[in-house]
């Protein structure tokens, strides 16, 4: 049994130049210590502040594995609770959205909290009158997460003391949520229908990495959206291009073209895809949309805004987002081999409806239970997390065009086909599992 709790120095020799053993993706024991060094101490996504739009309008989710729930609270803010009665530790909102009217109220005693956490009322208080029940932590009502953060309406929250203030563990990397945010002419996003779900039997960490891999889109994805693409080959010549097939043809692309597009990579594990180009840079126009972004922005501001259509951005640890289609994904660990995937699709307020059609028409295709093209993904993280138990070789290699100069540069940009960022990710889930050891 692995000892890596009281050992530091086994968890940072996991990870070596270029390699990363077998045990961070298998061992139950590093997954506990996943949650409560890396998650409790990182800015992690929490919702959007338009899924709760209207006083007491919550959602539940988690961070990492202690469940929370969002909430606007009477005076406009928006709260992140520990999801937690105080009194039995009961759950106290357990559907994913809804509205807690005058307060939440928990299902088991019936005790009641206002939407900021704060006990409301309790039955029959008398029967704590001879007790010190107003200095016990149950007096105080559901726990507040202690470190919320809204930006442009993204909610992130941070549960423990420890890590970098908000500023400082993005950094940069923010511009990627600023350049999907202002594509709207108004600068706002809206959450749009509901979420795609579903789950997957293999670490959360193999999913974060496949967000930068460049070099498997040709060949995990060749019968899937390589047969669309040879499908749309047969339309009559002079026909518009089928929507499905554009989002399609670029998961195939030959190894050139993902190495010119160029990767980024920011401190504290962040990183994109698509510095040059990428996948979404060739769709076609919407009819009235450039139009809005000049008269928004002026014409060289709305250029820059749409010229940039980065690929894959990651916020480490488990947030991902695609700009140019207002798409968003969350990883949500469950256990060490099991991670639920979440996908939203945002409205640009002010846009055409037309964007929006062709963001869920992507999620459609990509993300969602009945995709083709994820579910070629799945298919080798399932195949990989099986596999990981052989002995035969206990190290997986991501060697690809390493530099040992990169480690003295937080921030680069290079080769697209380079599997820098998944090392840049590496270095940032040591330097978390080991500094809070």
């Amino acid at each position: 049994m692995s000892d890596y709790r009281h050992n530091p120095a086994a968890i940072a020799n996991l990870v070596r130049d270029g390699q990363v053993h077998r045990d961070v993706y298998t061992d139950p024991d590093l997954f506990t210590l996943e949650m409560e060094r890396l998650f409790a101490n990182s800015w992690v996504y929490v919702g959007h502040a338009s899924q709760v739009p209207n006083t007491a309008d919550f959602i539940t989710t988690t961070i990492g594995t202690q469940p929370v729930v969002m909430v606007r609270h009477a005076d406009g803010s928006v709260r992140v609770l520990h999801n937690r009665c105080p009194h039995k530790g009961t759950r106290v909102a357990n559907e994913p959205c809804g509205n807690a009217g005058r307060f939440f109220r928990c299902p088991y005693h019936a005790w009641s909290f206002r939407t900021d956490g704060s006990l409301a009322a309790i039955p029959l208080p008398g029967g704590y009158e001879k007790t010190d029940f107003k200095e016990s932590p149950a007096a105080l009502g559901m726990t507040k997460v202690r470190h919320v953060h809204d930006y442009r309406d993204f909610i992130f929250a941070k549960l423990s003391d420890a890590g970098l203030g908000f500023e400082a563990y993005f950094g940069d990397s923010l511009s990627s949520l600023d350049n999907m945010i202002d594509r709207s002419p108004v600068g706002k996003l809206e959450v749009a229908g509901g979420v795609l779900r579903y789950l997957h039997r293999c670490n959360w960490k193999m999913l974060v990495e496949n967000l930068t891999d460049t070099t498997h889109p040709m060949v995990a994805h060749e019968c899937s959206a390589g047969t669309a693409v040879e499908i749309g080959r047969r339309q009559p010549e002079g026909a518009p291009r089928h929507p499905a097939v554009e989002i399609y043809a670029p998961f195939v692309a030959p190894y050139q073209f993902y190495e010119g597009m160029g990767i980024r990579v920011w401190p504290n594990g962040h990183g994109h895809t698509g510095v040059s180009h990428s996948i979404h840079s060739d769709y076609s126009a919407i009819p009235g949309y450039f139009e809005q972004m000049v008269a928004a922005y002026g014409e060289a501001r709305a250029k820059s805004i749409l010229d940039t259509n980065r690929h894959n951005t990651v916020y480490f640890p488990n947030m991902t987002m695609k700009g140019p289609i207002q798409a968003l994904r969350i990883f949500k660990p469950i256990a060490v081999d099991k991670t639920l995937v979440e996908s939203y699709t945002f409205r640009l307020v002010g846009a055409p409806d037309k964007l929006l059609e062709r963001s869920i028409l992507y999620s459609r295709l990509i993300n969602a239970p009945t995709s083709v093209v994820g579910h070629d993904d799945l298919e080798m993280y399932e195949r990989a997390q099986d596999a990981l138990q052989s002995n035969g070789n206990q190290w997986i290699n991501m060697q690809r065009l390493y530099d040992p100069a990169e480690a003295q540069q937080p921030t680069a940009t290079a080769n697209g086909t380079t599997e820098w960022q998944m090392r840049n990710q590496f270095r940032a889930w040591t330097q978390a599992m080991t500094a809070a050891a």
